[in-house]
């Protein structure tokens, strides 16, 4: 252990005297490095091995985590708590933010052209992620930047870890998404959105404010009035629960030939898909 701790403290010195060397600087609290063309609130603490690169901008009482890299232009409120391993470009955090461990922000999103030979072709992904204030993103969370939009996650607004944010998607203010929750491309989400664990929002689709998505659930089209909504896809969840009972009654009454024989006939609208094909 002993013999470890002093290879990390060198790791240490040797990465802050070959930074000092190319226009950075050792910061004092700390010992993480900054550029000198950063603007620094001298109350702001930069941990080992993390990097602030030119132009970015930190606020009163930042604290930057070991091995977080604050990318060119980059800019945090006051109070914010980056933890180690954060990376963050092309975006704006606010004040009395919690980055956790791994967050990315900033990365660009994905998007791309399927050319006639089929050949991918990358879209261009130049525009920002905002961060509004009192938002906390848990670990390993990813927040893609813009195409066309800002992609912006409203003040207040919470996110587990593991949750993916596509490009240009807008989330309101005060919203919460559990680990897993994935948001396509371009979606928007209003004001005080609950989601939970891996539940989904397709791209270019809107959800009102107020709205609660269970578990697993599906968003495939847009959502205009508040209320809980669960399934694939998704509907109001008063709906799709009376729809598992029935479905649980339905075969629990059929024995295993009686559904063969439905399911041949096209009872339930499935049709086989050539001749001579096996019922299910």
């Amino acid at each position: 252990m002993a013999c470890a701790l002093r290879g990390s403290a060198l790791s240490v010195r040797r990465f802050a005297s070959e930074a000092a060397g190319a226009a950075f600087r050792v910061w004092p609290q700390g010992g993480g490095v900054v550029h000198v063309s950063a603007s620094v609130h001298p109350s702001a603490r930069i941990e080992p091995c993390a990097v602030v690169l030119p132009d970015a901008s930190l606020d009163a009482d930042v604290s930057i985590g070991a091995t977080s890299v604050v990318g060119a232009g980059v800019r945090v409120g006051a109070r914010t708590l980056v933890g180690p391993g954060v990376r963050l470009a092309h975006c704006t955090v606010g004040s009395d933010c919690t980055l956790h461990a791994g967050v990315c922000i900033g990365a660009d999103g994905f998007g791309f052209d399927i050319g006639a030979d089929g050949a991918l072709t990358k879209r261009p992904q130049l525009l920002r992620a905002l961060i509004g204030a009192h938002v906390e993103i848990g670990a390993n969370s990813c927040v893609d930047r813009g195409s066309w939009r800002d992609t912006v996650i409203g003040a207040y607004t919470k996110l587990d870890n593991l949750v993916q944010v596509g490009h240009n998607v807008h989330i309101g203010e005060h919203c919460l998404l559990c680990a897993h929750v994935a948001l396509g491309g371009s979606c928007t989400l209003g004001d005080h959105v609950v989601m939970g664990g891996k539940s989904a929002v397709r791209d270019h689709v809107s959800v009102a404010s107020r709205v609660r998505i269970a578990a697993k659930a599906g968003v495939c089209a847009s959502i205009a009035e508040p209320g809980d909504y669960a399934g694939f896809p998704a509907e109001r969840a008063a709906r799709w629960r009376r729809r598992v009972v029935a479905m649980r009654w339905a075969f629990d009454r059929l024995d295993r030939a009686e559904v063969a024989r439905l399911v041949r006939d096209g009872a339930f609208g499935l049709r086989r898909r050539r001749e001579g094909a096996a019922p299910c």
